[in-house]
Protein backbone atom coordinates (compact mmCIF):
# COMPACT_ATOMS: atom_id res chain seq x y z
CA UNK A 1 0.00 0.00 0.00
CA UNK A 2 1.12 3.65 -0.62
CA UNK A 3 0.99 6.14 2.34
CA UNK A 4 -0.80 9.48 1.39
CA UNK A 5 1.46 12.39 1.80
CA UNK A 6 -0.39 15.75 3.84
CA UNK A 7 1.63 18.32 2.62
CA UNK A 8 -0.22 20.81 4.84
CA UNK A 9 0.26 18.89 7.85
CA UNK A 10 4.02 18.26 7.22
CA UNK A 11 4.15 22.09 7.09
CA UNK A 12 2.27 22.76 9.79
CA UNK A 13 4.96 20.08 11.73
CA UNK A 14 7.80 21.91 10.71
CA UNK A 15 6.49 25.60 11.73
CA UNK A 16 5.54 24.14 15.12
CA UNK A 17 9.26 22.73 15.78
CA UNK A 18 11.00 26.09 14.14
CA UNK A 19 8.72 28.11 16.14
CA UNK A 20 9.64 26.44 19.40
CA UNK A 21 12.95 27.75 19.23
CA UNK A 22 11.33 31.74 18.05
CA UNK A 23 9.82 34.27 19.33
CA UNK A 24 9.11 38.11 18.59
CA UNK A 25 9.10 40.47 21.20
CA UNK A 26 8.23 44.43 20.96
CA UNK A 27 11.89 45.67 19.76
CA UNK A 28 12.40 42.75 17.38
CA UNK A 29 9.09 41.38 16.31
CA UNK A 30 8.66 38.43 14.55
CA UNK A 31 8.25 38.28 10.43
CA UNK A 32 5.70 35.68 9.40
CA UNK A 33 5.03 34.83 6.02
CA UNK A 34 1.40 32.61 4.57
CA UNK A 35 1.09 31.63 1.05
CA UNK A 36 -2.50 30.84 0.22
CA UNK A 37 -2.31 29.41 -4.25
CA UNK A 38 -3.71 33.41 -4.98
CA UNK A 39 -2.33 35.51 -2.16
CA UNK A 40 0.60 36.20 -0.08
CA UNK A 41 0.42 37.43 3.07
CA UNK A 42 3.13 39.06 5.59
CA UNK A 43 2.58 40.06 9.86
CA UNK A 44 4.63 41.75 12.12
CA UNK A 45 3.75 40.05 15.50
CA UNK A 46 4.71 40.46 19.20
CA UNK A 47 4.61 37.38 20.55
CA UNK A 48 4.99 39.01 24.26
CA UNK A 49 1.73 40.89 23.97
CA UNK A 50 0.21 38.91 21.36
CA UNK A 51 -0.46 41.61 19.10
CA UNK A 52 -0.29 42.09 14.92
CA UNK A 53 1.89 45.09 14.78
CA UNK A 54 1.46 45.55 10.87
CA UNK A 55 0.43 43.28 8.24
CA UNK A 56 0.67 43.58 4.20
CA UNK A 57 -1.03 41.12 1.93
CA UNK A 58 -1.98 40.98 -1.85
CA UNK A 59 -5.01 41.53 -1.22
CA UNK A 60 -4.96 45.38 -0.08
CA UNK A 61 -6.96 47.46 -2.79
CA UNK A 62 -3.60 49.02 -4.33
CA UNK A 63 -2.28 45.85 -5.33
CA UNK A 64 -5.23 43.67 -6.05
CA UNK A 65 -5.47 45.78 -9.35
CA UNK A 66 -1.46 45.14 -10.23
CA UNK A 67 -1.19 41.83 -8.83
CA UNK A 68 -3.48 39.01 -9.85
CA UNK A 69 -1.90 36.52 -8.65
CA UNK A 70 0.60 35.21 -5.80
CA UNK A 71 3.75 35.04 -7.96
CA UNK A 72 7.06 36.16 -7.03
CA UNK A 73 6.55 39.70 -7.71
CA UNK A 74 3.59 40.13 -5.57
CA UNK A 75 5.68 38.54 -3.10
CA UNK A 76 8.62 40.97 -3.79
CA UNK A 77 6.05 43.94 -3.49
CA UNK A 78 4.51 42.47 -0.11
CA UNK A 79 8.06 42.70 1.13
CA UNK A 80 8.20 46.32 0.56
CA UNK A 81 5.26 46.98 1.57
CA UNK A 82 5.98 45.15 4.88
CA UNK A 83 9.56 46.70 5.62
CA UNK A 84 7.96 50.17 4.83
CA UNK A 85 5.58 49.84 7.08
CA UNK A 86 7.65 48.49 10.02
CA UNK A 87 10.46 51.29 9.64
CA UNK A 88 7.33 53.71 9.98
CA UNK A 89 6.64 51.94 13.09
CA UNK A 90 10.30 52.53 14.19
CA UNK A 91 11.08 48.74 14.13
CA UNK A 92 14.38 47.89 12.00
CA UNK A 93 15.36 44.47 13.29
CA UNK A 94 13.06 41.24 12.86
CA UNK A 95 13.13 37.51 13.40
CA UNK A 96 11.92 35.62 10.05
CA UNK A 97 9.70 33.45 10.31
CA UNK A 98 8.96 31.04 7.33
CA UNK A 99 6.31 29.04 8.57
CA UNK A 100 6.94 25.79 7.40
CA UNK A 101 8.25 26.61 3.57
CA UNK A 102 10.82 25.91 2.40
CA UNK A 103 13.14 29.03 1.67
CA UNK A 104 13.02 29.66 -2.02
CA UNK A 105 11.08 31.24 -4.23
CA UNK A 106 8.05 33.55 -3.47
CA UNK A 107 9.60 33.45 0.27
CA UNK A 108 13.04 34.03 -0.66
CA UNK A 109 11.76 37.08 -2.53
CA UNK A 110 9.77 38.56 0.23
CA UNK A 111 12.68 38.38 2.39
CA UNK A 112 15.07 39.57 0.01
CA UNK A 113 12.87 42.50 -0.68
CA UNK A 114 11.95 43.63 2.74
CA UNK A 115 15.80 43.25 3.50
CA UNK A 116 16.31 46.04 0.55
CA UNK A 117 13.65 48.28 1.92
CA UNK A 118 15.74 48.44 5.19
CA UNK A 119 14.97 45.72 7.48
CA UNK A 120 17.36 43.61 9.51
CA UNK A 121 17.31 40.04 9.72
Amino acid sequence: MFKRIDKKANRKARHERVRRNMAGTADKPRLTVFKSNSNIYAQLIDDLRGVTLCSASSLEKEMRDEYKHANVDTAKAVGERIAKRALEQGIETVVFDRSGYLYHGKVKELADSARAAGLKF
